[in-house]
């Protein structure tokens, strides 16, 4: 069994999806009201409005990507104007993670696994 994507439900479909192209790097000509999908590397991320009212205090999952440039990645998401949880970071485990929140407050975890 493979997981199939992950799905992000928003009220805003246009302003989540354009902030995860911006954040991915992708361009993938998708530009619905209501479901998008962002593709990246074989997995697939969905931003979906499926009419429900959502309160946007998600607070039982987070989303980490992996990067290799962890002070790259960082740059870029100080200019997306999101609120930085936490900056890039070494880890005990060798590990470089820095979060923050996206538009609809999801906790994204970027890490850059460091080469021994």
């Amino acid at each position: 069994m493979t997981i199939g994507e992950v799905c992000l439900l928003t009220n805003d479909v246009r302003k989540l999806a354009q902030f995860y192209k911006k954040l991915l790097g992708i361009d993938n000509n998708s530009d619905d009201d209501t479901h998008q999908f962002i593709i990246s590397q074989g997995t697939t991320l969905t931003v979906y409005n499926d009419g429900t009212v959502k309160n946007n205090q998600n607070q039982n999952i987070c989303l980490a990507f992996t990067v290799d440039d962890i002070e790259e990645e960082f740059r870029k998401v100080q200019m997306l104007g999101v609120k930085i949880i936490e900056p890039p970071t070494r880890r005990p485990w060798g590990a470089v993670n820095m979060s923050f929140y996206d538009p609809d407050n999801n906790v994204i975890y970027l890490r850059q696994f460091q080469q021994t």
